[in-house]
């Protein structure tokens, strides 16, 4: 699958959100980072981690839908 240079933008973009997303919340569960981080053991981040997982997968998704259309497009102008 070839993918537009907007698609792949934001697929990229959307890897990057779903890393930190994760990283977020097991540093919020106390599994991985310094103890000594405002984030160690805090419920709350988990929730945001939990959110910024969403959206990367939201963008993932968004990022596909695009370079499938701008596939399509390139494949009609033909």
């Amino acid at each position: 699958m070839t993918l537009t240079k907007y698609g792949k933008c934001l697929i990229i973009a959307s890897i990057i959100l779903v890393i930190a997303g994760i990283i977020f919340t097991l540093q919020s569960n106390a599994v991985v980072g310094p103890s000594s981080s405002f984030m160690y053991a805090n419920p709350e981040w988990a929730s945001n981690g939990f959110i910024i997982i969403g959206i990367g997968v939201a963008l993932a998704v968004i990022g596909i839908i695009v370079s499938q259309m701008e596939k399509k497009k390139r494949v009609s102008a033909k």
